[in-house]
């Protein structure tokens, strides 16, 4: 019989079971209905051609398991899966389909039907509601919006069943980043750097969790480059992370030197930027505003530049007028789980809490997540320090700073041009643990994991 998925196991099927309960209440009380698309493989060009199938992250939270082309219906404190029959041709093309009986038991639903009967399912059923929204979110009706608040909050703190599978992506995650510094030295191709990171993670049947980054232009953020070569003195920055067989994704980011040592510029700005790091995440606790999260690292990144002369004045005033928006012009990160910026589908619903809404400052604008922290969430914390010609020729964001701002001393780190540090890390009930805390980041550290993979390799 063929197996629906070889990671579902009891504790995922009891997981998800427990989700569907408390959704199942939920709508029972609103006395709607719901149904949740697993949706299909877009095609590449012409339609036998498509990209890999991952299921709708809202199929994957309540079922558990990606099923091409399958939905899953809530209602009246019922769930039941609806799959495709299996055709001759499926067979011949793609092996044989798992038995109902099979899902049955791998995701613990009421039943199990096929899809050609869901059209005479749902006629009659009051207040049906579906997902994904295929909406803007400010043409939600009452209960859409009440749907969204309903998912945020179910999935705003993990069970015990996500963070474990959280930590399979970050152990996978911190392979990648060590195999990739290890295959980093002078003249080897930016891509086989890359390569050598996604093989590890493509080697556990994992895949990525985003389209990986892997520079030396590491003031482009969100760089689509592949190509280029390592010098003797770059900075390489890579941010990779895996995702799990079943979803849930790691993000971490690392810079170090193609040359395996910083130059003394390199050094002070990489150190800067872990100390930014590590008193953000000293920060972290329930109770805590992830705001000023970002706004300690800020404070680090403030104190570092006035101590080498590039910001000068008062800490504070400086921070107020987003002084440090210039050379860390993101937000210090989001939430983590079945997508990397998760439940970013809901826009800043999920990510703002009522009453908070995204300043209009440059820098502080950009910060994806503002709620209170709580047991439970998964957040990255990814401080960085960029010299961005754009912004710092732009005479709307350097006029107001001029007086501050001495950009005659950004010849001490002419050899720097982007720098970030990023970790994952869960808010327990005392405080945080880094899941990612596996994966060196000293700068000595890092200097002894680079180019130790042989020339032959």
């Amino acid at each position: 019989m063929a197996t629906v998925h070889p990671s579902a196991t009891v504790e995922m099927a009891s997981a998800v079971s427990r989700r569907r309960a408390v959704l199942g209440q939920w709508l029972a009380s609103t006395g709607g209905s719901l149904l949740i698309w697993a949706g299909r493989s877009p095609s590449r060009n012409y339609p036998d051609n498509v990209y890999e199938f991952r299921a709708s992250s809202h199929f994957l939270f309540f079922v558990g398991v990606p099923i091409e082309g399958a939905a899953l219906l809530v209602s009246e404190g019922r769930s039941t899966l609806f799959v495709h029959r299996t055709t001759e041709a499926d067979a011949l093309w793609h092996g044989e389909t798992p038995s109902p009986e099979a899902f049955q038991a791998a995701t613990r639903v009421d039943a199990v039907r096929f899809l050609d009967e869901l059209d005479a399912v749902l006629q009659p059923l009051p207040g049906l509601l579906q997902l994904p929204l295929h909406k803007p979110l400010s043409a939600l009706s009452d209960a859409e919006q009440a749907l969204l608040d309903q998912l945020i909050s179910q999935r705003l703190a993990h069970d015990d069943f996500a963070l474990a599978e959280i930590r399979r992506a970050a152990a996978v995650t911190v392979r990648a980043h060590r195999a990739g510094m290890a295959a980093t030295r002078p003249g080897v191709r930016v891509s086989a750097v890359r390569a050598a990171m996604e093989r590890e993670i493509l080697a556990e049947d994992f895949t990525t969790a985003y389209g990986s980054i892997v520079t030396t232009s590491g003031e482009v953020l969100h760089t689509r480059e592949r190509w280029g070569v390592c010098g003797p003195s770059d900075l390489l920055l890579a941010d990779v992370g895996a995702e799990s067989d079943l979803g849930f994704a790691s993000d971490v980011t690392r810079t170090w030197p193609t040359g395996g040592r910083f130059s003394p510029s390199q050094r002070a700005a990489y150190d800067l930027v872990l100390a930014a790091q590590l008193a953000a995440i000293d920060t972290v606790g329930p109770g805590v505003r992830y705001r000023d999260v970002h706004l300690a690292a800020s404070r680090v990144i403030v104190s570092g530049l006035r101590d080498v002369g590039l910001l000068s004045g008062d800490i504070d005033g400086l921070l107020e007028r987003g002084a440090h928006a210039l050379f860390f012009p993101h937000g210090i990160g989001h939430l983590l789980g079945l997508d990397v910026h998760d439940m970013e589908d809901f826009g800043d619903r999920a990510g703002y809490a009522p009453g908070r809404t995204r300043s209009d400052q440059f820098g502080l604008c950009y910060l994806r997540l503002d709620r209170d922290l709580a047991p439970g969430m998964v957040v990255t914390i990814e401080p960085g320090l960029y010299f961005v010609p754009a912004i710092l020729r732009s005479e709307r964001l350097l006029g107001p700073l001029r007086g501050d701002v001495r950009l005659d001393k950004l010849t001490q780190f002419a050899d720097v041009r982007g720098i970030r540090t990023e970790d994952d890390v869960l808010v327990t009930h005392s405080g945080r643990e880094v899941l990612t805390a596996a994966l060196e980041k000293r700068a000595d550290q890092i200097e002894s994991l680079v180019g130790t993979v042989s020339e032959r390799c």
